[in-house]
């Protein structure tokens, strides 16, 4: 057996893999997957759009779910929260947010991934969210990954250092600066170059930190894929996550106008959430499902929220 290709991990990885190692060995995952019937919901998103001859302002499937999930944790917050917990002296803080951050996986130009801070959405209209996600794509389209992942990675290994954690930070700084695996970054002119972009027109470390819950769209990357997602990593200090899958033709009970209840083809998108069973137990996530079900039964709500 011989080895086709070898390479070594870039920055955005080794945070990544860093970040992803950490939640599976301190987080106790539990996880729901959720299967409402959207077919009634999908008809009323299309009416969103009518009229509106302008793609800019066109208000996709992502954002309306996007504001979905938002109204399900303002009727659950512990899942929009952050936790501080010590195993040594079993001592925990959960710390609830009033506003919704959320990280955002968002695929760049270049193909490459990178996870953006989308600051309180739970207080945007559904125009005002499309309008922030283009602008976080129009200032990634000028963002170079490694530096700015570079400034994040630099941060954390400041804290860590304040917060004692010196064998921590002496670790990652020779696992980025020393061999093949160091860390390439921008210098000279191009530094320089790239430093003058103002940072209005660029990502910088305000965008990709820390947000208070992760939402991923994976049926945005991959649409025909008719399954759904089983299990995904939640990234501390947040304690749910949250996959919206992509909306499915299955079979589903209805009833006719007699009201009896019969098979028909119907519109299902499956949701997957995962949280962090040492802060939230399946009972806290009851009042999220609650609202989703009460939105998806009324599906014109949605068009208060334009």
């Amino acid at each position: 057996m011989s080895i086709s290709s070898e390479t070594h991990f870039g920055i955005a990885r080794k945070i990544v893999s860093n970040m992803t190692a950490e939640s599976w060995e301190t987080i106790p995952h539990a996880v729901m997957n959720y299967e409402p019937d959207v077919t009634e919901f999908m008809k009323e998103c299309k009416k969103l759009n009518e009229g509106n001859t302008d793609p800019a302002k066109k208000i996709t499937i992502n954002t309306v779910m996007l504001r979905v999930i938002c109204e399900g944790l303002k009727a659950a917050p512990k899942l929009n929260a952050h936790l501080e917990f010590n195993r040594k002296l079993v001592r925990g803080c959960l710390r609830t947010f009033d506003h919704i951050d959320i990280s955002m996986p968002m695929i760049l130009p270049n193909g490459e991934m990178m996870t953006i801070n989308m600051h309180d959405m739970g207080n945007k209209t559904m125009t005002e969210m499309t309008a922030a996600i283009q602008e976080a794509a129009r200032k990634a389209r000028n963002t170079d990954l490694n530096e700015v992942m570079f400034e994040v990675s630099l941060d954390n290994t400041l804290t860590a250092l304040k917060k004692g954690k010196v064998s921590q930070t002496i670790n990652r700084l020779v696992g980025s600066k020393t061999g093949k695996h160091k860390v390439k970054t921008l210098s000279g002119d191009a530094k320089k170059k790239y430093y003058a972009i103002p940072t209005k027109d660029r990502l910088t470390k305000h965008d990709i930190e820390q947000g208070t819950v992760t939402i991923t769209n994976l049926g945005s990357i991959y649409r025909p894929y008719r399954g759904e997602c089983c299990l995904l990593e939640i990234i501390p200090p947040q304690v749910a996550a949250i996959a919206i899958n992509a909306a499915q033709r299955r079979p589903v009970v209805v009833k006719d106008a007699d009201g009896n209840e019969q098979i028909a083809v119907g519109t299902v998108m499956p949701i997957t959430l995962a949280f962090d069973h040492k802060a939230v137990d399946y009972g806290d996530v009851v009042p999220f499902i609650q609202k989703l079900d009460e939105i998806f039964a009324n599906p014109s709500i949605i068009q208060e929220w334009k």
